[in-house]
């Protein structure tokens, strides 16, 4: 058990069917939060990170949403309020990679990840925002009146050629968040970000499935190992949690030092 508690309070993560949101949702639910597990299409999985938060004690449902399209995640907010009455904690994990030549990306490649990846945590924060700003402070709860956690990546900082529509989207939503932040403070309600590097999930599955392909990928990362999606969980329930109550408008990088740019370690 996680010496900090969620307890009494309830989440929405986007996209937590695989990958790094079900590690965030896992980590959540372990320091007590009730769970909103949103998925687009997987029911399957999303039932099963439901099914592993319920066999170990917690409580959690799923829902079915297009992170990107305004009346489901404005249904998706509904339904949560029915079950919860309230939300304490939004993490905006959703997202994806349509990946191309800079020459040949079509604007479908381009919008589809814009609109998941940056359009999708607009709309999902505009509506916590909403409810935080007019619900408060509950003190019992939690010493914010709510608690933004945008997933962004590397990639906000360290350019990607064949990626541009992705690394676009993470500098979107670095600006995002700190905009947010900046806004919502007064009202009590802290946002931040988590920059993710190599992590171990299906989204980048040809970077790791071979020894050679895992060994290419470490020479990007200094602390010589591939992160789990329970790493990036464990942190999102810290920052969710009162002992990162001083803590907003930054993104902090979980990365095995991506963002040193071990290329210069020996040639400065």
């Amino acid at each position: 058990m996680n010496s900090y508690s969620l307890y009494g309070q309830s989440a929405l993560v986007t996209g937590a069917d695989s990958g790094i949101g079900k590690g965030v949702a896992l980590a959540l639910a372990q320091a007590g939060a009730k769970l909103l597990i949103n998925y687009a299409h997987n029911q399957a999985a999303a039932d099963q990170t439901v099914s592993e938060i319920k066999t170990a004690g917690g409580q959690a449902f799923a829902y079915q949403a297009d992170v990107s399209h305004e009346a489901q995640v404005q249904a998706m907010f509904a339904e949560l309020y029915k079950q919860y009455d309230t939300i304490d904690i939004l993490v905006n994990n959703a997202g994806l990679q349509k990946d191309s030549k800079f020459v040949d990306m079509t604007l479908d490649q381009w919008q589809t990840v814009i609109n998941i990846n940056l359009t999708g945590q607009f709309l999902c924060s505009r509506e916590a925002a909403k409810e935080f700003v007019r619900r408060g402070v509950v003190e019992r709860v939690s010493r914010a009146a709510g608690k933004i956690i945008c997933m962004s990546s590397v990639h906000e900082v360290i350019p990607w050629g064949g990626h541009v529509n992705y690394a676009a989207s993470k500098g979107g939503i670095m600006m995002l968040m700190k905009s947010m932040a900046q806004e919502l403070a007064p009202h009590k309600i802290r946002v931040v970000s988590i920059g993710p590097g190599a992590i171990q999930t299906p989204i980048n599955h040809s970077a790791w499935e071979t020894p050679d392909a895992l060994n290419k990928l470490l020479t990007l990362v200094p602390y010589n190992r591939i992160g789990q999606p329970e790493d990036i969980g464990k942190l999102a329930a810290w920052l969710a949690s009162d002992e990162a109550d001083y803590i907003t408008g930054t993104t902090i990088f979980m990365d095995g030092g991506m963002t040193l740019y071990p290329g210069f370690s020996d040639n400065g």
